[in-house]
């Protein structure tokens, strides 16, 4: 079945219907803007004095910038000025995301009080009034000569201007203090981790019933439905508040869920090589993983449907998840990604464009 045919028809100014115009608007339009931002960001980091910052925040930038690329997708749902305010939005928080997730991962450090003191700048960074805190208290490297400081004061700035992003705010600040709970667990010392998410996971297993402990806690670790909130907060004009709670019941957990279980899922074979906690490993097997995944992707573009306005932008980022992991390098080499790339298939001709699609990203970008 080719799910571009059951998209609602959106206004002129809105995100393009149709999957070949919507791909038009992002490679003409809205990466280019992603990649002047992130060009800048990578100046900046050129300056950070300490060396093991300046390495870890550089390194971020290369080899994570398909995150920031991937969450401006929420650019093409607005005109051309908006999508220059969301793509600096989503640049600067999915930056600071990128950024601290290798402090935390690739410095040698185990304190959990170190990750959450480092991630109180994702959470300063999407309320407009926060004062800065010393991010670096407890880290063992801090000079980083401004350039954290200014990733939180460009979100604060731009979600400020937004006049009606304090109607979705808590939203917002909910998915951000998960993800920061995942993270502040997630790279302790490897001992307790199992034991500590399964715990945490568990306090909220009553609200999600449907879905494993390890579901939520890799739900937990997308960004995708604080971008599509935020995106919401410029395109939407009438009852945002509304529309704020029903884009949060779509994207958590399935949307969310599916991009990180997608996004683990072809890491498989490294994360085992390496020593690295994967939530795709918590599965019995690699067929009940890939069963799982079907009903995520089923789910998620459920949801995405149903959303009553700006439906169109939420199905294709469901099926550019599905097209942009599973077309990566990485899913040819590994039985489960091997298995999980049929998924492709099941969705139809939009699916496959958008594959296509993700091919000639990876060679243009």
């Amino acid at each position: 079945m080719d799910f571009a045919s059951t998209v609602r028809p959106l206004g002129v100014d809105d995100c393009p219907n149709q999957p070949s115009r919507f791909l038009y608007r992002l490679f003409r339009t809205v990466l280019p803007k992603a990649r002047r931002a992130l060009s800048h960001w990578t100046a900046e980091a050129r300056l950070i004095p300490d060396e093991e910052l300046r390495h870890q925040a550089l390194a971020s930038l290369r080899d994570k910038r398909f995150h920031a690329d991937g969450g401006c997708v929420f650019a093409a749902a607005a005109d051309n000025a908006q999508a220059e305010q969301i793509v600096e939005v989503i640049v600067a928080l999915q930056t600071i995301s990128d950024y601290l997730d290798n402090l935390c991962d690739r410095m040698k450090v185990l304190d959990e009080r170190d990750f959450q003191q480092l991630h109180h700048a994702m959470r300063d960074a999407v309320r407009p009034n926060a004062p800065h805190q010393d991010y670096y208290a407890l880290h063992p490297n801090s000079e980083d000569g401004g350039y954290l400081d200014a990733l939180v004061d460009t979100c604060q700035v731009q979600l400020a201007s937004m006049r009606r992003y304090a109607l979705i705010a808590p939203h917002v600040e909910w998915f951000v203090e998960r993800y920061c709970e995942l993270q502040q667990i997630k790279h302790i010392d490897p001992h307790n981790r199992y034991a500590r998410l399964e715990a945490w996971a568990a306090d909220y297993g009553d609200e999600f019933p449907d879905i494993e402990w390890w579901e939520f806690a890799a739900a937990t670790g997308s960004t995708l439905g604080m971008f599509a909130l935020i995106t919401a907060a410029l395109t939407t004009q009438s009852d945002l508040a509304e529309d704020g709670r029903r884009i949060v019941q779509g994207y958590f957990p399935w949307i969310c869920g599916l991009h990180i279980l997608l996004d683990y899922v072809i890491d498989v074979e490294e994360d085992r090589r390496e020593g690295d906690f994967n939530f795709i490993l918590c599965y019995t097997t690699g067929k009940n993983a890939v069963e799982r995944l079907r009903v995520f992707a089923r789910k998620s573009l459920t949801a995405a449907k149903n959303l009553r306005r700006h439906s169109a932008i939420h199905q294709h980022v469901v099926l550019g998840l599905i097209g942009m992991y599973l077309s990566d390098e990485k899913a040819r080499r590994q039985p489960i990604a091997r298995a999980a790339r049929r998924l492709v298939w099941s969705f139809g001709p939009t699916a496959w464009l958008y594959y296509a699609a993700s091919v000639v990203y990876r060679v243009v970008r």
